[in-house]
């Protein structure tokens, strides 16, 4: 069967509080478990009134020790955002402390406005340029200790902690295939070069001591409720954070409503619709049918999903459905 997988942003429910969120994060890792997803991967965004999980390590340190099989990490880290030896040395303590359960996912977005960019990297230019130095520099720091290079990580060095590749564009799948990397493709909000970037990684794959194939996880939304109408009510929380981004409007996750009519324009219809063209929302039997379609478009060694869903019990209802849609796949592939 092929393995489902969970991106969470923790996000902060409008009226909740950032230790709800936190909360809301373990319970959805431990229901995620319970489900038999894979891994539970957590994103770095900062400056969002709206997302919790701006320390990553942290949230996943929280997350992991909640749980007790499940593989916990970071999709991603914005390796940019940090010096690889602070994140070789914050991964090294994790996986030191739930070992075999970690993993690095890196990208080489701000995950924020400019203005707190440049807080955070003080250099906007040199931390982009050198994103592939610094995955090497990261994986060396993780792997065996160099004695000539005298720069150790500890806690870090042989861990060898797993690092994956994460990328909406063709640069990142180039770079994926040319490092013999894992590759998460986030056509979950950005899905316009998903086909063409699976197709680059896995023709130009080059096997690597990690990985000797090429292999793609591909991002998806989903709100699955008992009906298709409960689902859209549910899915008009993402549908409204995703207009108030293209307003620069940040506020918390907001409560769903009715409906979307007069809350949008319809330019920004087109585009919110267009951006999540992929999202899997409806009843089980609707929701079955589009994961089947995407799944045979795309053919993913994967499948990460992200779940904007306001009410905790909704959310994690739906992470049980969705888990629930693998049998119905399997049997008609």
């Amino acid at each position: 069967m092929i393995p489902f997988s969970i991106l969470d942003l923790s996000p902060i429910a409008e009226g909740h509080t950032v230790r709800e969120a936190l909360d809301a994060s373990r319970r959805l890792a431990q229901v995620a478990e319970k489900n038999g997803y894979r891994r539970f991967w957590l994103a770095e965004h900062h400056g969002m009134p709206g997302i919790a999980s701006a320390a990553t390590a942290l949230v996943i340190s929280h997350v992991a020790a909640g749980t007790e099989t499940i593989r916990v990490g970071s999709g991603g880290i914005m390796l940019p955002n940090h010096s690889p030896l602070v994140i070789a040395e914050q991964f090294g303590t994790l996986e030191a402390l739930y070992p075999g359960r970690i993993e690095l996912g890196l990208g080489r977005a701000p995950g924020t406005d400019m203005r707190t960019a440049r807080a955070l990297r003080r250099n906007m230019e040199a931390g982009a340029e050198s994103f592939p130095h610094d995955i090497i520099e990261l994986q060396r720091l993780l792997g065996t200790p160099d004695e000539e290079s005298g720069l150790i990580a500890v806690p870090g060095m042989n861990s060898h902690v797993p690092i994956w590749l994460l990328g909406s564009s063709l640069y990142s799948a180039h770079l994926a295939a040319a490092l013999g990397l894992p590759y998460a493709f986030a056509s979950h909000f950005a899905p316009d070069q998903l086909l063409e970037a699976v197709e680059i990684y896995r023709e130009r794959f080059q096997p690597s001591a990690g990985l000797q194939k090429p292999y793609v996880m591909v991002g998806v939304m989903a709100a699955i409720a008992e009906t298709d109408a409960e689902a859209s009510y549910l899915f008009t929380s993402a549908q409204q954070q995703f207009v108030n981004l293209r307003r620069n409007i940040r506020r918390a996750f907001p409560r769903p409503v009715d409906t979307m009519e007069g809350f949008w324009t319809d330019i920004e219809r087109i585009g919110v619709e267009h951006t999540l063209r992929y999202s899997i929302v409806g009843s089980r039997e609707t929701a079955s049918d589009k994961l089947e379609r995407f799944l045979a478009a795309v053919r993913p060694d994967e499948v990460i999903v992200s779940t904007p869903v306001h009410d905790l019990d909704a959310r994690l209802r739906s992470v049980e459905l969705f888990a629930g849609l693998r049998q119905g796949v399997e049997q008609t592939a």
